[in-house]
């Protein structure tokens, strides 16, 4: 089986342990995730099975979404709340100053990430080091915040909607709010809601998945990850040039633009770009 399922990975699990899960249920080694997911995280986990697995590191570079949950008058080691508490402060902060504060979170910035991540440095990952009280210096990492909003404040607890690129740690964006404010904050709660052009209401429970009587309804096509990529289709002669990598002459696009190609039968080949007028593969898929 080839395609790709989207799961509403439930807390507690890793995302490696859905991969796991999915290995057994699907029958197959090939299994791949596309963003991880902390344990305490719910949501939106795009699983690649089969051939659909070479798109995987496509994808991990795709804008996510999360709703979060800061708690305000704390701050923690991990940056969330089943760290251990490193200071409490008072919450002496109102709901316009709240909102005004996380609005002027949106755009480009550099984000510090944390600590407690899977981040290498010198060989060796973040949480590792952190677990043995070893605490090193990170590079900032340049990231956008397209959006955020603030949907909810009960405080000390405020509810967000985030839009962010690739590499966005919410729990430092949280930290970072805390800092701003005044007060600290760690992250309560994280439910990611969308990635890569899938929302959650195409995700599948694991129960959900259980439930099915054919397991291969839940796969989506190979071709659906790039559905806003436009589209060539070719001829047979045109195909065979493709799938033998000869970089073709296509004089119809648009320089520096991506495609999906599709064979003679309808059949998805491949992502390709237009460059000097040719077309250069970058991921096949026949």
């Amino acid at each position: 089986m080839n395609g790709v399922v989207v799961i509403d990975k439930p807390q507690g699990v890793t995302s490696h342990d859905v991969v796991g899960m999915l290995r057994k249920r699907f029958g197959t080694r090939r299994v791949g995730h596309t963003g991880t997911l902390d344990p305490m995280a719910t949501g939106v986990l795009v699983v690649c099975i089969g051939s659909a697995t070479k798109a995987a590191d496509m994808l991990s570079a795709a804008d996510k979404r999360y709703r979060a949950v800061l708690e305000l008058g704390i701050r923690t080691d991990t940056l969330d709340i089943e760290g251990t508490v490193t200071e409490r402060m008072p919450v002496n902060v109102n709901k316009s100053e709240v909102i005004d504060c996380i609005a002027s979170f949106a755009g480009e910035q550099d984000q510090l990430p944390p600590m407690y991540s899977a981040i290498k440095q010198n060989g060796r990952k973040l949480y590792e080091l952190a677990r043995e009280g070893i605490e090193v210096e990170r590079e900032r990492r340049h990231i956008n915040i397209y959006s955020i909003e603030v949907l909810s404040v009960d405080l000390p607890r405020v509810t967000i909607d985030v839009h962010c690129s690739k590499g966005t740690y919410i729990r430092s964006l949280c930290d970072d709010i805390g800092k701003k404010l005044g007060c600290g904050a760690a992250m309560a709660e994280l439910r990611r809601t969308g990635s890569a052009g899938f929302g959650i209401d195409k995700a599948y429970t694991i129960e959900a998945l259980d439930a099915l009587d054919d397991i291969s309804a839940s796969l989506m096509p190979v071709d659906t990850l790039f559905i806003d990529l436009p589209e060539i289709h070719l001829n047979e002669k045109q195909e065979k040039s493709i799938t033998n990598g000869v970089r073709m002459t296509w004089r119809g696009g648009k320089e520096g633009q991506r495609y999906r190609l599709y064979g003679a039968d309808g059949r998805f080949l491949c992502v390709s770009v237009i460059e000097d007028m040719r077309l250069r593969l970058i991921k096949s898929f026949w």
